[in-house]
């Protein structure tokens, strides 16, 4: 069973840019779909990218499309998100996720990391 530790959150100013990092760890890694979700206060976890094994292939929510980035080092067994062009509403805190199948429901993803939190202010 891989374990998943985020880090990189904090508190930056809208038009920031960060970078969350997922440090992962058993041998399965290079083999699972890494994802990246994002929950606020009140709301559901929201899907934000997905990246497959290889990192030939990713998908974005249309919401963070052309701002964030995923991209993963299997050497090092790490997915990282990098955030640009931060808005208020990107606040939230950030899971990692792994599974099998490149979906973007939470229930597909069944090894989760703790959480980091991204502040945007305004």
């Amino acid at each position: 069973q891989v374990q998943l530790v985020e880090s990189g959150g904090g508190l930056v100013q809208a038009g920031d840019s960060l970078e969350l990092t997922c440090a992962g760890s058993g041998r399965d890694f290079k083999t699972l779909i890494m994802a990246w979700f994002r929950q606020s206060p009140g709301k559901e976890r929201e899907f934000v990218a997905n990246i497959t094994p290889s990192g030939g292939g990713t998908n974005y929510a249309d919401s963070i499309k052309g701002r964030f980035t995923i991209s993963r080092d299997n050497t090092k067994s790490t997915v990282t998100l990098r955030m640009a062009n931060l808005k208020p509403e990107d606040t939230a805190v950030y899971y990692c996720a792994a599974g099998w199948l490149p979906m973007k429901s939470p229930r597909e993803y069944h090894a989760w990391g703790q959480g980091t939190q991204v502040t945007v202010s305004s």
